[in-house]
């Protein structure tokens, strides 16, 4: 699933992948392109994690979150 935050012409997108392993990645697409991933063993370092992420998003002027989407 994806969420994307919008700034102008901007986007910035936040992805969560569950693995085959049961873990879970946590990636994060800023506006140019660079991409950091994060891995979580559980679902609620994950959430927790998610949420922090968009807090700060958000305090930064972006608008949203957008999403999800599968």
């Amino acid at each position: 699933m994806f969420w994307w935050f919008e700034r102008g012409e901007e986007i910035f997108r936040l992805e969560v992948l569950q693995l085959e392993s049961g873990s879970f990645e946590l990636r994060v697409i800023d506006a140019d392109g660079s991409e950091t991933t994060e891995r979580f063993s559980n679902a609620s370092d994950l959430a927790r994690r998610h949420a922090e992420l968009q807090d700060q998003v958000r305090k930064n002027g972006w608008n949203g979150p957008q999403g999800p989407l599968m």
